[in-house]
């Protein structure tokens, strides 16, 4: 088999997830291997079908959820993306957009699809200095720190 060809597959990778929608989970099998693992601040699970009904719960928990790529890098079998995470919470202040920002190292599989996929992104600043009284409390925990 020939090498991959990291950057045509980080190509593919991007422009799904910067299109992804409810309707492109169905096809999460051309981008994930069966077996893939995936992990974040929330999640840890193995397998294509688990990795897809966690980004089904993103479209059931949040409006307007969508991912832009602000950087690739690929080499070899691995795939750095740094990305913007925007969306709207559907409780909480509905009307302003949410963004989080984040990066994804992948590992590829022979074939280009991803077998390992980790994100990085700091749950307490981007997310729970958000939410009302979580908030409050994080960002006292953060000045206290400080001092």
């Amino acid at each position: 088999m020939p090498p991959i060809d990291a950057a045509q597959a980080a190509a593919r990778i991007r422009h799904y997830f910067e299109t992804l929608s409810p309707a492109a989970l169905d096809r999460i099998d051309a981008i994930y291997t069966e077996d893939a693992a995936f992990k974040d601040p929330f999640n840890e699970v193995r397998g294509s079908a688990a990795i897809r009904a966690i980004f089904a719960h993103m479209y059931a928990a949040l409006d307007e959820p969508r991912f832009t790529v602000t950087a690739t890098m690929a080499e070899g079998d691995q795939v750095f993306l740094a990305w913007d995470f925007r969306f709207r919470l559907r409780r909480f202040d509905t009307a302003t957009l949410q963004c989080i920002r984040g990066a994804s190292h992948l590992r590829l599989a022979a074939d280009g699809r991803i077998r390992a996929h980790r994100d990085y992104w700091d749950a307490a600043e981007e997310l729970y200095e958000k939410l009302p009284v979580l908030g409050g409390l994080m960002r006292w925990l953060k000045a206290r720190a400080r001092t």
